[in-house]
């Protein structure tokens, strides 16, 4: 299957943290995953949160960096996506940044795995439902 993955998934491959092991069972399916350029500033930010905090050293946060940028998926610009994801945002209330994964998902016509559990409970009952998975479900 082919998905779009956000930063609060992907991070969950690398750092141990809630529903990690559902994180891996999706890593280990087999599947496509397709991401906007965007997932790299963002788990660059959730590392460097881990590591002020002291839940992760620098030398394993450097090592969660380079792990990143080997990742084998399919890098999306933000170009063709920008538009929808502004419109998605404004309609819902919701972010252009999580908007932005969303909206890739859409115009692929595949589902969105997010572990973002404030934008999933947002949208699950909203027509754009049928894009969206919580990574609770593998």
């Amino acid at each position: 299957m082919r998905y779009v993955v956000d930063a609060s998934v992907a991070v969950k491959w690398y750092v141990p943290e809630i529903h990690e092991p559902e994180a891996i069972r999706l890593l280990k399916g087999g599947h496509q995953f397709h991401v906007p350029e965007l997932i790299y500033p963002e788990i660059g930010s959730i590392i460097w949160k881990k590591v002020r905090r002291g839940e992760v050293s620098n030398s394993a946060g450097r090592d969660v960096i380079a792990a990143v940028a080997r990742k084998r998926w399919t890098i999306h610009e933000h170009r063709k996506t920008f538009k929808s994801a502004c419109a998605g945002a404004e309609a819902t209330g919701q972010t252009v940044y999580d908007w932005t994964y969303l909206a890739l998902a859409i115009s692929l016509t595949c589902e969105l795995v997010t572990a973002d559990e404030k934008f999933y409970k947002a949208l699950e009952t909203t027509s754009f439902s049928g894009n969206l998975k919580w990574i609770g479900h593998f």
